[in-house]
């Protein structure tokens, strides 16, 4: 009688059968992030932006939602504030632009959609949805992607949306200092004609030192499918239609059911190279390789030896996660089935 009580029991305590772990992880981006450099407004305000997005996408995977829709939610927290390099906080190309990118992933169809060198999609993670689930294509850029997302109903607004005067000076910041590193006079990129918010919110934006910004999320609902995104605004100064690993799959952003989902975030050219974010997958499947212990492998070893600095979030289907990164700070954080959010910044 015992046996069976204690039997009993246990199924109580069981997820019900088919059921698994919800689980979400994000980030928003790595670089010199030290406490040091961050003033205790910033850092309160960063923590506020990334426990909302927590919140967005669990609210969906508490629901029984999918992970496509919890990771979609999440990322467009992230877009929508201008504290994170996406969306209306997009850093400014050499020219003066907002040149988006974004992608996302389908853990159980290995459907993918990715949108690159965007300047008029407000949320580019939902055009990257649109591309895979509503065209016969993975990747569309410029101008072709935006009528492609105004005909399936995605909100468009003016290229000055995306203005923020601190990635504005930081763009000045970087062509002054390219400027004495080649010795050679260049024409200043003239300032957007748009409306100056002169919100608070800009003020806190952290633009001290080296930092590689990128949101991205990861997510497992109740079905046991994972789901990945990643959204951009690049590097500031870059040229010639430059595209990083983001919207590249295998490289920035993956999901596979039978390994795991990840996001990146980093120096693009280096992820693109090591084709990061499938390697850590590749790992798991081929090697037998943990989720943590491929990320590791990947993020902590084979990224420093090829110099290639930032760091990704990576989650399985069992729930288990790793946010391993080799710069000195990144922005990320966790929810699980429990509830509890827990958010970090620095490296201990």
């Amino acid at each position: 009688m015992k046996k069976w009580l204690l039997l009993l029991a246990g199924l109580a305590a069981a997820p019900a059968f088919g059921q698994s772990d919800i689980t979400l992880v994000i980030h928003g981006g790595a670089g010199t992030i030290t406490r040091k450099n961050m003033t205790p407004e910033k850092e309160k305000a960063y923590r506020a932006a990334l426990e909302q997005a927590l919140k967005a996408g669990y609210a969906v995977l508490q629901k029984g939602g999918a992970s496509l829709d919890a990771v979609e939610e999440a990322i467009h927290v992230m877009e929508d504030s201008p504290l994170f390099n996406a969306g209306k906080g997009a850093v400014f190309t050499h020219e003066g632009k907002n040149e988006l990118d974004a992608a996302m992933m389908d853990g159980k169809t290995g459907k993918a959609g990715a949108v690159a060198g965007v300047t008029t999609i407000r949320n580019p993670i939902s055009a990257a949805r649109a591309v895979m689930e509503k065209s016969q294509h993975v990747m569309l850029i410029g101008k072709g992607a935006e009528v492609f997302a105004k005909e399936k109903g995605l909100e468009i607004v003016d290229p000055g949306y995306f203005y923020t005067e601190s990635r504005w000076n930081a763009l000045q910041k970087a062509i002054e200092q390219e400027k004495v590193e080649l010795d050679h006079s260049e024409e200043k990129p003239k300032k957007p004609d748009m409306k100056k918010a002169g919100s608070r919110a800009d003020d806190l934006i952290f633009t001290e030192g080296k930092k590689f910004g990128t949101v991205g999320c990861v997510a497992l609902d109740r079905n046991g499918n994972l789901a990945a995104g990643t959204s951009t605004g690049g590097m500031t100064n870059k040229r010639y239609g430059r595209v990083g690993d983001a919207p590249i799959i295998g490289a920035g952003t993956y999901a596979d059911n039978a390994t795991c989902a990840v996001s990146a975030t980093g120096h693009g050219e280096y992820f693109i190279r090591s084709v990061v974010a499938y390697d850590i997958a590749a790992l798991m499947k081929y090697k037998g390789l943990s989720v943590a212990d491929a990320a590791k492998e990947v993020v902590l070893k084979k990224l420093v030896e090829k110099g290639g600095e930032g760091g990704v979030i990576a989650l399985d289907a069992k729930g288990n996660l790793a946010m391993p990164f080799n710069s000195e700070g990144m922005y990320r954080g966790y929810v699980k089935s429990d509830g509890k959010i827990v958010v970090e910044i620095y490296k201990d």
